[in-house]
């Protein structure tokens, strides 16, 4: 459900700090939202130098952007709280001020996407959307984490 874009500069984030990223981004939604944590998809991607500029200028800064595509239907209290943990911990994986990160969310119906051949259920509707699964299905997620 949610689909997470890590940009930083080329070779500002050590494979450690990705995989912490990542692993936090995913948590930090999982507690957030309750979607189960099958569902985040985190990709870092290095931006070579000379391709990232910052006010028209080349990034002469630590800057880090965070771009969060989750399905519409968050209250706007979870998804301040979303935005503000997402902040915190990209921040603490890579050794970054807060003020360094930025981070985007993008809300998109439920309708609107598919994720394993499947349409995504609405918020709340997860587990119903579980139940109905082919038990193959079913057991390939649950391969991936909890469901």
């Amino acid at each position: 459900m949610p689909t997470y874009l890590l940009l930083a500069p080329a070779n500002r984030l050590s494979p450690a700090q990705k995989a912490r990223a990542a692993a936090e981004i995913t948590r930090v939604h999982n507690e957030i939202t309750g979607a189960a944590s099958f569902f985040a998809q985190v990709i870092v991607h290095e931006v070579p130098a000379g391709n990232y500029f910052l006010g028209g200028r080349p990034l002469a800064s630590d800057q880090l952007f965070l771009h969060g595509q989750i399905r519409a239907g968050r209250s706007a209290l979870d998804r301040q709280r979303l935005l503000f943990a997402l902040r915190d911990v990209v921040a603490a994986a890579a050794g970054a001020a807060r003020h360094s990160v930025w981070v985007y969310l993008l809300d998109l119906p439920a309708r609107d996407m598919i994720e394993y051949g499947r349409v995504l259920p609405e918020p709340g509707d997860e587990q119903a959307w579980l139940n109905n699964l082919p038990e193959a299905d079913l057991a390939f997620l649950r391969g991936l984490g909890e469901a």
